[in-house]
Order: C-alpha cells, then sequence, then structure tokens
C-alpha cells in the first residue's frame, strides 16, 4: 500500500522559510520520480517541483531560484526547501508519486504566507 506523508508546512512571513518532508511507504522509493504539487484557495492543483530517480531537476517558473527539491532515498523522503517566501505561496503543497498506473497523493500539508 502506496503511503505518502507530508509535514513542515506552517504560518510565516513574507521572506521567511520553510521545510517540507514527504515520507514514502509501499514503495520502492529510489527507483521514482517524485513531485511536489500545490493548490491554492479557487484555483487548481500546479505542479511546483519534481526530481527525477537520478536526481534531475525542474521547477515551476513561479519557483525557481527560490525552492529546492531533493531527495534522500535512505529516508524514503523527498523534500521541498523553501526561501523567500511569498504570500503567493500560500497553498496546501501536497508530494505525489506515479507507480502501477496509478497517482497517489498525501494528504497535504497547508503553507500559509502572511504578515
Amino acid at each position: 500500500q502506496v503511503q505518502l506523508a507530508e509535514s513542515g508546512g506552517g504560518l510565516v512571513q513574507p521572506g521567511g522559510s520553510l521545510r517540507l518532508s514527504c515520507a514514502a511507504s509501499g514503495i520502492i522509493f529510489s527507483i521514482y520520480d517524485m513531485g511536489w504539487y500545490r493548490q491554492a484557495p479557487g484555483k487548481q492543483r500546479e505542479l511546483v517541483a519534481v526530481i527525477s530517480r537520478g536526481g534531475s531537476t525542474n521547477y515551476a517558473d513561479s519557483v525557481k531560484g527560490r525552492f529546492t527539491i531533493s531527495r534522500d532515498n535512505a529516508w524514503n523522503t523527498v523534500y521541498l526547501q523553501m526561501n523567500s517566501l511569498k504570500p503567493e505561496d500560500t497553498a496546501v503543497y501536497y508530494c505525489n508519486v506515479a507507480t502501477g498506473g496509478r497517482v497517489y497523493w498525501g494528504q497535504g500539508t497547508q503553507v500559509t504566507v502572511s504578515s
């Protein structure tokens, strides 16, 4: 059974930083690409960043230079380091993985950027 559990969200002031974590179980973590997505109120879920099993990364234009995705295969965990946060980064952040013809999502973690 594939399970993804995000953590690390919270309330932060503009310009601040947060690090999100996503712990995966039920998969051979090291062989899968992993993604971070976010969904703001009233908006569609959007891709934030992906990391391949080989460590290659891609980012949405809106977060390039501010966010960094990384993975630790020993701990089956993918991270999202978020710096220089802006109010428009406020959203629920989800990690995901695609395997066996399905896409799995975690429960999400709320990030609120506000003064």
